[in-house]
């Protein structure tokens, strides 16, 4: 098990990896290692998050949760596999912490007296301030 907060923690069966070969630095050793990595995560079918987690998980993903509703990391900026699966995993754990953090709801609020009474003698200023550039009368 892997603990993403204190209440969230995912299977290892949950994620899946396969390995591809990565552009980059490497030299020759990229063209016959296969050291890129693709994690996946089924969100819909994860029986570790809870439904809200997994709504607003949805709507982190972006562009990397596919139709089906699995989010699909790729690393491959490391030159080895071990490091590329260590970045995708915290990449996935860092979207799942971020989607376990409730939005905070905001609350409508009045504007106060003083505010309104502020408001109102700018513009009673700025409005005099307007009056004086007014052509003069040619009385």
């Amino acid at each position: 098990m892997i603990q993403v907060t204190p209440s969230i923690a995912i299977d290892e069966s949950e994620i899946e990896e396969s390995f591809v070969r990565a552009s980059g630095p490497g030299g020759q050793h990229v063209n016959k290692v296969s050291s890129a990595v693709q994690l996946r995560f089924d969100i819909r079918r994860s029986p570790s998050l809870p439904n809200d987690v997994a709504i607003r998980l949805m709507k982190l993903a972006g562009n990397r949760l596919t139709q089906d509703g699995v989010i699909v990391i790729v690393a491959q900026a490391q030159r080895s596999q071990k490091r590329n699966r260590e970045e995708a995993l915290e990449r996935l754990l860092e979207l799942i912490r971020a989607a376990a953090v409730r939005p905070q709801t905001r609350r409508a609020t009045k504007p106060t007296k003083a505010s309104k009474e502020k408001r109102l003698v700018a513009k009673v200023k700025r409005a005099s301030i307007k009056a004086g550039r007014a052509r003069p009368d040619g009385d």
